[in-house]
């Protein structure tokens, strides 16, 4: 009869085990991808710049300088290779949770049982060594190992591991992502600058003929052929032109002082050529197909390892809803008195303890941290094509950029030819008086704001250029 009961609870722990365990959700996500185009407008050259190398891309030597500069000291990359190393040491942890944990251990425990106990009682009559009873108040000395191993049946622990490195991966397209971004942002800057040191040239050169068409107006006021409202008319363009230029200077120091903050130093003077600015050529980008951007920007490629992270995610938190298995143990020297403490085989001391066991009451718990995982996932996988889509958005947006652009420069270049001869022509009609000061003032004023238009062209061109290169995953290599 106790037979057939003990077969009764074992069959019916064993039935509880295992219906905890058929009782598990599904890890299934079910999303809708979205098919990303087969081209970029008509083009289907598969050429893509975003594999040639940043410095191969530049080829002014002092931005390459820069940008060498700013990959050893920017802060945001220092503290980005910080965050890998925590991603790593995440990692190392994951696989050690895996492997059995071994403790030294020394311990020293005093007793005494209870008069009326039932270990007191035996005590009394029992002998510890020939001839001394076990004394009320009992030491014990324990040296030795201690050991705790979860093996990982269902997974668990492997999963955990697979989503750690997964994250490592992560961190490191996101060091690539900070890369992409910073070669970015301060050959932009860069740029910056040199149009302004030729808006200054331009704005110094205009303050130039300024002067001496003021001259000139005095001269005529002298003479009794122009009056003093002329003159005043000129003295406020001079002015005005000045003020413009101390503006320009304001905005090269902050540019100046910005690019040195990248740089992670103090300011300090940026070496760069401003020679010929408005007729350089960017380099010319080839985008490639659409696909390629999965391979080649960092962003995607980190969402891609985050999602990745959060299906492993959904696989542990299932994988608690199993029974653990948990073996424990110890090994060492144990004994009343330390004399004793080594003698062996006598004072030699172990035990082995195997459990089982498997979530009953807290499925609840278990169930909500495994809803949140797969919530997670979800989210993760919405990110994952947002970040796609965003990445086509970006590279198609700099294409029309650049061929517009280009439309914008040729025409802004004839509309400064035709201006700076209009200057030369109004200043011999107002020499002569066939032309008024007023019509001389419109056109210097006409033509300084063309020029620093076509400057202003020429930098949009520059930045698009950059950020194509960007959007399509280059700078990082």
């Amino acid at each position: 009869m106790k037979l057939i009961n003990k077969n009764i609870a074992f069959a019916f722990f064993v039935f509880i085990i295992i219906y905890s365990g058929c009782k598990t959700p599904e890890t299934i996500v079910n999303t809708d991808r979205k098919i990303m185009p087969q081209s970029f407008e008509q083009t289907k050259d598969s050429t893509n710049s975003a594999d040639i190398q940043w410095k191969e891309f530049f080829f002014d030597k002092n931005l390459i300088a820069i940008i060498d500069t700013a990959l050893k000291n920017n802060f945001d990359v220092l503290m980005t290779l910080q965050k890998i190393e925590m991603a790593r040491n995440d990692l190392r942890l994951t696989k050690g949770a895996m492997l059995p944990t071994v403790n030294s251990n020394f311990a020293y425990l005093q007793r005494k049982f209870g008069y009326y106990t039932m270990d007191d009682a035996g005590n009394r009559t029992t002998e510890i060594t020939p001839g001394q009873i076990i004394p009320t108040n009992l030491p014990d000395y324990f040296l030795g190992l201690q050991t705790n191993w979860e093996i990982d049946i269902w997974g668990k622990l492997r999963n955990r591991k697979k989503a750690a490195f997964s994250r490592y991966l992560s961190s490191v397209e996101g060091t690539h992502l900070v890369l992409t971004n910073l070669v970015s942002e301060i050959a932009i800057a860069y740029y910056e600058l040199v149009a302004l040191d030729n808006e200054l040239d331009i704005i110094r050169e205009t303050i130039k003929l300024q002067q001496d068409a003021l001259e000139i107006i005095k001269i005529q006021k002298d003479a009794g052929v122009a009056n003093e409202l002329a003159v005043k008319q000129f003295e406020a363009e001079v002015l005005n032109s000045q003020g413009l230029e101390f503006e320009t200077l304001q905005q090269i120091a902050e540019n100046e002082n910005k690019l040195n903050f990248l740089l992670g130093r103090f300011p300090q003077p940026i070496v760069r050529e401003k020679a010929n600015f408005t007729n350089q050529i960017p380099t010319q980008i080839k985008a490639g197909i659409p696909s390629q951007l999965l391979k080649n920007r960092p962003d995607i490629k980190q969402a891609e390892f985050e999602l990745l992270a959060t299906k492993f995610d959904v696989r542990a938190a299932k994988a608690a809803f199993y029974p653990s298995f948990n073996i424990t143990g110890s090994l060492g020297f144990q004994a009343f008195n330390t004399a004793f403490l080594f003698t062996s085989p006598q004072s030699l001391a172990y035990n082995l303890l195997g459990s089982l066991t498997t979530p009953l009451l807290n499925r609840s718990a278990i169930k909500n941290q495994f809803k949140n995982a797969k919530a997670n996932q979800i989210e993760a996988m919405y990110s994952y094509q947002k970040t796609i889509l965003n990445g086509y958005v970006e590279v198609s947006n700099e294409i029309s950029n650049i061929k517009n652009l280009e439309q914008i420069h040729d025409r802004k270049t004839k509309e400064v030819e035709a201006l700076t001869q209009s200057i030369n022509i109004s200043n011999d009609l107002f020499k002569s008086g066939r032309a008024t000061y007023f019509e001389v003032l419109m056109i210097q004023s006409r033509s300084l704001q063309s020029k620093l238009e076509l400057v202003s062209t020429k930098k949009r061109q520059f930045n698009a250029t950059l950020n194509l290169y960007k959007a399509l995953g280059g700078g990082w290599r």
